[in-house]
């Protein structure tokens, strides 16, 4: 899980302000935070596949949010890839 402290910075940091949850780019950050929490939960439990299943569900939803990024906005999807370090 992510603190609500720590929520809250991801999305100062990549949002502009901390109401501003809706763009691409804090949906992104907030997804890979989590993916990368219940990825380590998954390595420890390798017998979780409620939790694996819906690991996959967020790595698919994180893709398909870069895919928007990625076709309006490529400035913006460089940035976000870049500034998180994934593999795109």
């Amino acid at each position: 899980m992510i603190s609500k402290e720590r929520k809250q910075e991801i999305i100062q940091q990549h949002g502009g302000s901390a109401a501003n949850t809706g763009k691409p780019e804090v949906q992104v950050a907030l997804l890979t935070e989590h993916i990368q929490a219940l990825s380590s939960h998954c390595e420890a439990n390798p017998k979780d596949h409620h939790s694996r299943r819906g690991l996959i569900q967020l790595v698919s939803k994180r893709k398909n949010l870069l895919g928007y990024l990625a076709k309006n906005d490529i400035q913006r999807y460089r940035d976000i890839v870049a500034k998180l370090g994934l593999r795109k």
